[in-house]
C-alpha cells in the first residue's frame, strides 16, 4: 500500500504544477495536508472497525468539497473564500482539492482498494490491472473485472497499518510496520516529488 510519504510526494508534484504564482511554503503546506488527509482514517479504524480506507478515502468527500467550492467561487454573488483570502485562497483551495483526489485517494484505489462511495454504498473497490495490445488477442484489459467475487465491506474488511495491525485486540508482541516505500516505483514517485518541489522552491528564490 502507498505510505503517507508517497501521498505527500504526489501532492508535492500537484502543488508544483498547479499553484502557479501562489507557490510558497504556506500554500504547499495546505496542498500537502490535503493529500495526507485521507490517511487520518487510519486512526478512526481503532474506534470504528472497517472505516480505514472508507471514512476519508471516499469520493463523496471531494465531491462535497468540490460542489461547495464551485458554489462559493463561481455561483455566489460574493465569494466568502475570495473575500477572506482573495484569488490566492481560491487557487490554493482548488489545487488542494486536486491533491486530495490525485495524491490522497487515487493511489490507494489503485493499490488494494478503497471504499469509494462510502457511506452511500459500502463496498471496497480496486482499480488495478493492465492494458495490452496483442497481435493475437487484440486489446486486452484487466481493469474492469465483472467476476462474482465476494463483496468487501466495512463489516468484513480490514487494512493493516502500523497503528492498527489487526482487526480487534492485538497481542502484546504484535509487529507494527510503518511503510515508507514498498517498491522501486514508489521510491521513484517519492524522489520525483522531492525533486519537483525542491526545483520549484529554488526557482522561486
Amino acid at each position: 500500500m502507498p505510505s503517507t510519504v508517497v501521498h505527500l510526494a504526489i501532492g508535492g508534484v500537484v502543488a508544483a504544477a498547479l499553484l502557479g504564482e501562489e507557490f510558497d511554503r504556506r500554500a504547499v503546506a495546505v496542498v500537502l495536508a490535503a493529500a495526507a488527509l485521507p490517511d487520518l482514517d487510519t486512526f478512526t479504524g481503532l474506534y470504528l472497525e472497517g472505516t480505514h480506507r472508507a471514512l476519508l478515502h471516499t469520493f463523496v468527500l471531494p465531491a462535497v468539497a468540490g460542489v461547495a467550492l464551485a458554489h462559493d467561487t463561481r455561483l455566489r454573488g460574493v465569494s466568502r473564500l475570495r473575500a477572506r483570502w482573495g484569488e490566492r485562497g481560491t487557487r490554493v483551495a482548488w489545487v488542494a482539492l486536486a491533491a486530495l483526489i490525485f495524491g490522497g485517494i487515487l493511489p490507494d484505489l489503485m493499490t488494494n482498494g478503497v471504499n469509494a462511495f462510502y457511506p452511500l454504498y459500502d463496498r471496497f473497490l480496486t482499480f488495478n490491472g493492465e492494458l495490452l495490445l496483442s497481435n493475437q488477442r487484440g486489446v486486452v484489459q484487466t481493469f474492469v473485472d465483472l467476476s462474482t467475487a465476494p463483496e468487501q465491506t466495512t463489516e468484513n474488511t480490514h487494512y493493516w497499518t502500523g497503528v492498527d495491525p489487526t482487526r480487534g485486540a492485538e497481542p502484546e508482541n504484535v509487529e507494527r510496520i510503518f511503510p515508507v516505500v514498498r517498491s522501486g516505483f514508489q521510491l521513484l514517485v517519492v524522489a520525483l516529488g522531492a525533486f519537483t518541489l525542491g526545483a520549484r522552491f529554488l526557482e522561486e528564490r
